[in-house]
């Protein structure tokens, strides 16, 4: 259901980019083919973190991110988060918690109209968390059905846990009043190392999100709104 509400953002979103050429046209056709492009500093928030916190019991989040236009079409990114997230299988119960960082460049690869600063960008991030992991039930595993299930709630906390990743991004941001953007993205990314309780794995890590023990791949999406503060014009 969460991916069915993702795709409706994402085509609204793209919908609303692909209609704003045809309803600025007239207003464009006006503008002086010399007019100067904005650059600055793009500043924010992922609106799907605040929903999540608002909506969901086992997870509270939230991520600023932001963007500097280096050249024409390039644009140095960041994005600086804190996420608490819960985890449920049959036999075990976790909460991961903590800190991250991402670092990358975007491209922008739409040929916008005189005046407008639309984006359908591609970019690469690399990330790095600082996180802990909390066990808060645990089943002991037994071949032997005799005895009802030995389920143990004592919390077992392992803390200072590192890890890292490499990440694709694709998305589209729309200005939707001046400065202001409204900005869809999904991202596909590849852990590199994590370090790792003794006897257990790293279930969640903040930033990366769902680990699975046969692969080093995740996925994840932001709905973000930001505002650009325009430093000069060239």
């Amino acid at each position: 259901m969460k991916h069915k509400h993702i795709l409706a953002y994402f085509f609204s979103l793209a919908f609303l980019f692909l209609a704003t050429p045809l309803l600025s046209q007239e207003t464009t056709e006006q503008d002086s083919l010399a007019a100067r492009e904005k650059f600055g500093l793009r500043v924010g928030t992922d609106l799907s973190k605040l929903a999540r916190t608002a909506f969901e019991d086992d997870y509270s989040g939230f991520e600023i991110l932001g963007d500097y236009r280096v050249y024409k079409n390039y644009y140095a990114a960041a994005e600086l988060g804190n996420e608490s997230m819960g985890y449920k299988e049959d036999n075990i119960s976790i909460t991961s918690r903590g800190s991250y960082i991402k670092l990358g460049a975007d491209y922008n690869a739409y040929e916008n109209w005189t005046g407008m600063q639309n984006l359908i960008f591609v970019g690469a991030r690399y990330g790095f968390a600082t996180f802990t992991q909390e066990i808060e039930e645990y089943q002991i595993y037994t071949t032997n059905p005799f005895f009802e299930p030995d389920i143990r709630t004592d919390n077992i906390e392992y803390s200072g846990l590192t890890a890292s990743w490499v990440e694709l991004v694709a998305g589209i941001k729309v200005e939707l009043l001046n400065n202001l953007y409204l900005s869809v993205n999904v991202q596909l990314k590849r852990r590199l190392f994590q370090s790792a309780p003794d006897n257990f794995d790293n279930l969640a890590i903040p930033g990366f999100n769902r680990t699975y023990d046969d692969s080093n791949i995740g996925v994840g999406y932001g709905y973000t709104l930001s505002y650009l503060i325009p430093f000069y014009k060239k």
